[in-house]
């Protein structure tokens, strides 16, 4: 579908998109596909956040330090 298609008949298109269309919106003289809309399916599970919390470590040397220079390119 082009870009003025898309803009035409948007209402219906998100109606077709949720129904489970996958749509490709096309633009250009050679009518590439620029995007595609696809359904927003509903996770069914909620992420879980900090899954790898204390499962790895890491260790900087005593003599390690860093200068704003070296840190901003300044």
């Amino acid at each position: 579908m082009s870009v003025g298609e898309f803009k035409t008949h948007f209402s219906q298109v998100l109606k077709e998109v949720e129904k489970g269309e996958k749509i490709g919106i096309t633009f250009g003289r050679k009518k590439e596909i620029k995007a595609i809309l696809v359904p927003n399916d509903k996770q069914k599970e909620p992420r879980t956040l900090g899954i790898l919390k204390g499962k790895g470590e890491f260790f900087m040397s005593e003599d390690f330090h860093i200068t704003t220079e070296d840190e901003f390119g300044v």
